[in-house]
């Protein structure tokens, strides 16, 4: 039976990732990543990196799933970054 502490870990790791979909879908639709700092990306992909990588090296699963969902989403964003760069 999962616990509660995991639960918590997940609906706030599901919160947490979800944050990031609409910055992706709204730079995907307008193809414009005006206002989007390339130094806070650059910050936030590696932040993730190192968030998951620790989630591995403790098996917490819900550090697993938010950051190599949310990575994800950041390699799109500096992919749509340098893509759609004017």
């Amino acid at each position: 039976m999962v616990d509660l502490v995991e639960i918590i870990g997940f609906v706030a790791a599901t919160l947490t990732t979800i944050a990031f979909l609409p910055q992706v879908y709204k730079t995907w639709k307008t193809k414009s990543t005006e206002g989007l700092s390339s130094s806070m990306l650059f910050a936030l992909l590696f932040g993730m990196l190192g968030w998951l990588i620790y989630g591995l090296l403790i098996y917490s699963l819900p550090i697993i799933f938010a950051n190599t969902i949310t990575l994800v989403s950041m390699f799109v964003l500096v992919y749509f970054k340098y893509r759609y760069k004017k």
